[in-house]
């Protein structure tokens, strides 16, 4: 095992794992942020997507070793209070009742506001594009693109 000083939400947090630990069991089992969801394990389907130095990634194919300095941001850091949901992102969400069950989608959110970060303005080609593996069992897909596309408006 070794210790990993890590910038988890703003915080340095401090972790004893193995160095092939998946980040996904660094944050679910470790420091008891369970927002990030197990969905295939194979980097696959989106559920456990996190934000490394403001970059999408799936969080069950980062080892730990792999972030070393970088900052991660899950779903509970996207916005300063997780009940308040202040993230432009997450009140869109909310505002065109997106979720079904929900599994999916706090990896939805994480990628849709990457993709808000690096293209404020995304036309429906672009969110098809960065949303692409993002899978949500339900089939929102249409209200993801509108909220998406409000949350866009409102960033800008």
């Amino acid at each position: 095992m070794a210790t990993y000083n890590l910038n988890i939400n703003g915080t340095n947090r401090q972790v004893d794992v193995e160095s092939d630990t998946p980040m996904l069991w660094v944050l679910r089992d470790h420091l008891d942020l369970v927002g990030t969801k197990y969905g295939c394990g194979i980097a696959q389907c989106g559920a456990c997507t996190i934000h490394l130095n403001g970059n999408a990634v799936r969080s069950c194919s980062v080892p730990v070793s792999a972030v070393g300095d970088q900052a991660v941001i899950t779903i509970e850091g996207l916005s300063e209070t997780v009940e308040k949901a202040e993230h432009a992102v997450q009140q869109a969400w909310l505002e065109h009742d997106v979720p079904q069950c929900g599994y999916c989608q706090a990896g939805q959110i994480m990628n849709a506001a990457a993709l808000l970060t690096r293209n404020s303005n995304p036309s429906d080609e672009e969110i098809d594009d960065a949303m692409n593996g993002n899978i949500c069992r339900c089939g929102t897909y249409i209200r993801i693109k509108a909220a998406i596309k409000t949350a866009a408006s409102k960033m800008s």
